[in-house]
Protein backbone atom coordinates (compact mmCIF):
# COMPACT_ATOMS: atom_id res chain seq x y z
CA UNK A 1 0.00 0.00 0.00
CA UNK A 2 1.36 3.40 -0.90
CA UNK A 3 1.75 6.17 1.59
CA UNK A 4 -0.88 8.86 1.59
CA UNK A 5 -0.26 12.52 2.06
CA UNK A 6 -1.81 13.29 5.48
CA UNK A 7 -4.89 15.44 5.12
CA UNK A 8 -5.44 14.52 1.47
CA UNK A 9 -8.03 12.08 0.23
CA UNK A 10 -10.80 12.01 -2.34
CA UNK A 11 -9.35 15.00 -4.13
CA UNK A 12 -9.89 17.19 -1.08
CA UNK A 13 -7.48 20.13 -1.07
CA UNK A 14 -4.84 19.97 1.61
CA UNK A 15 -5.47 22.28 4.54
CA UNK A 16 -2.43 24.15 5.76
CA UNK A 17 -2.49 24.23 9.53
CA UNK A 18 0.02 24.58 12.30
CA UNK A 19 0.46 21.34 14.21
CA UNK A 20 0.81 21.84 17.95
CA UNK A 21 3.41 19.75 19.70
CA UNK A 22 2.51 16.79 21.84
CA UNK A 23 3.06 18.65 25.11
CA UNK A 24 0.71 21.42 24.00
CA UNK A 25 -1.97 18.87 23.11
CA UNK A 26 -1.54 17.17 26.48
CA UNK A 27 -1.92 20.55 28.22
CA UNK A 28 -5.10 21.29 26.26
CA UNK A 29 -6.55 17.90 27.18
CA UNK A 30 -5.65 18.44 30.86
CA UNK A 31 -7.18 21.93 30.83
CA UNK A 32 -10.32 20.63 29.12
CA UNK A 33 -10.74 17.92 31.78
CA UNK A 34 -9.93 20.30 34.65
CA UNK A 35 -12.50 22.86 33.49
CA UNK A 36 -15.14 20.13 33.71
CA UNK A 37 -13.85 18.64 36.98
CA UNK A 38 -13.17 15.31 35.28
CA UNK A 39 -9.80 14.62 36.96
CA UNK A 40 -11.31 12.23 39.57
CA UNK A 41 -12.46 10.03 36.68
CA UNK A 42 -9.16 10.16 34.80
CA UNK A 43 -7.51 7.29 36.62
CA UNK A 44 -5.11 5.01 34.75
CA UNK A 45 -7.73 2.23 34.80
CA UNK A 46 -10.50 4.44 33.42
CA UNK A 47 -8.28 6.02 30.77
CA UNK A 48 -6.89 2.72 29.51
CA UNK A 49 -10.41 1.31 29.41
CA UNK A 50 -11.61 4.30 27.38
CA UNK A 51 -8.56 3.90 25.12
CA UNK A 52 -9.50 0.28 24.49
CA UNK A 53 -13.10 1.21 23.69
CA UNK A 54 -12.00 3.88 21.21
CA UNK A 55 -9.48 1.53 19.59
CA UNK A 56 -12.30 -1.01 19.23
CA UNK A 57 -14.46 1.62 17.54
CA UNK A 58 -11.63 2.17 15.05
CA UNK A 59 -11.36 -1.60 14.48
CA UNK A 60 -15.12 -1.79 13.92
CA UNK A 61 -14.82 0.43 10.83
CA UNK A 62 -12.45 -2.11 9.24
CA UNK A 63 -14.06 -5.27 10.63
CA UNK A 64 -15.60 -6.72 7.47
CA UNK A 65 -13.51 -4.96 4.82
CA UNK A 66 -11.28 -6.90 2.49
CA UNK A 67 -7.58 -5.96 2.55
CA UNK A 68 -8.14 -4.02 -0.67
CA UNK A 69 -11.15 -2.16 0.71
CA UNK A 70 -9.25 -1.31 3.89
CA UNK A 71 -6.41 0.17 1.82
CA UNK A 72 -8.93 2.54 0.17
CA UNK A 73 -10.88 3.46 3.32
CA UNK A 74 -9.83 7.11 3.16
CA UNK A 75 -11.24 7.46 -0.38
CA UNK A 76 -14.81 7.72 0.94
CA UNK A 77 -15.30 11.07 2.72
CA UNK A 78 -17.80 9.69 5.24
CA UNK A 79 -15.63 6.76 6.21
CA UNK A 80 -12.51 8.94 6.19
CA UNK A 81 -14.22 11.27 8.66
CA UNK A 82 -15.12 8.34 10.95
CA UNK A 83 -11.57 6.96 10.83
CA UNK A 84 -10.10 10.39 11.56
CA UNK A 85 -12.46 10.94 14.51
CA UNK A 86 -11.61 7.56 16.04
CA UNK A 87 -7.87 8.12 15.56
CA UNK A 88 -8.26 11.43 17.41
CA UNK A 89 -10.16 9.70 20.24
CA UNK A 90 -7.51 6.97 20.55
CA UNK A 91 -4.69 9.51 20.59
CA UNK A 92 -6.48 11.75 23.11
CA UNK A 93 -6.95 8.91 25.58
CA UNK A 94 -3.40 7.65 25.05
CA UNK A 95 -1.98 11.11 25.73
CA UNK A 96 -4.13 11.52 28.84
CA UNK A 97 -3.07 8.05 30.04
CA UNK A 98 0.60 8.96 29.55
CA UNK A 99 0.12 12.28 31.35
CA UNK A 100 -1.46 10.63 34.40
CA UNK A 101 1.32 8.03 34.65
CA UNK A 102 4.19 10.40 33.81
CA UNK A 103 5.16 8.60 30.60
CA UNK A 104 6.82 10.58 27.82
CA UNK A 105 5.15 8.93 24.80
CA UNK A 106 7.74 10.13 22.29
CA UNK A 107 10.65 8.93 24.45
CA UNK A 108 8.86 5.60 24.98
CA UNK A 109 8.37 5.20 21.22
CA UNK A 110 11.97 6.16 20.42
CA UNK A 111 13.24 3.60 22.95
CA UNK A 112 10.94 0.93 21.49
CA UNK A 113 12.17 1.62 17.95
CA UNK A 114 15.78 1.37 19.19
CA UNK A 115 15.05 -2.00 20.83
CA UNK A 116 13.30 -3.29 17.70
CA UNK A 117 16.18 -2.21 15.46
CA UNK A 118 18.46 -4.39 17.54
CA UNK A 119 16.00 -7.28 17.85
CA UNK A 120 15.03 -7.31 14.17
CA UNK A 121 18.06 -6.46 12.03
CA UNK A 122 17.66 -5.68 8.37
CA UNK A 123 17.51 -8.93 6.34
CA UNK A 124 20.92 -9.67 4.86
CA UNK A 125 22.65 -7.69 7.60
CA UNK A 126 23.48 -10.78 9.64
CA UNK A 127 20.10 -11.39 11.20
CA UNK A 128 17.35 -13.87 10.67
CA UNK A 129 13.71 -13.22 9.90
CA UNK A 130 11.48 -12.89 12.93
CA UNK A 131 7.90 -11.82 13.25
CA UNK A 132 7.66 -8.43 14.93
CA UNK A 133 5.78 -8.05 18.16
CA UNK A 134 4.32 -4.99 19.76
Amino acid sequence: MGRRDPGRHSGTPERVTEHPDLAALQRRLAEFAAARNWQPYHTPKNLVTALSVEASELVEIFQWLTPEESARVMDDPGTAHRVTEEVADVLAYLLQFCEVLGIDPLAALAAKIDRNEHRFPVPGAGGGHQQPDS
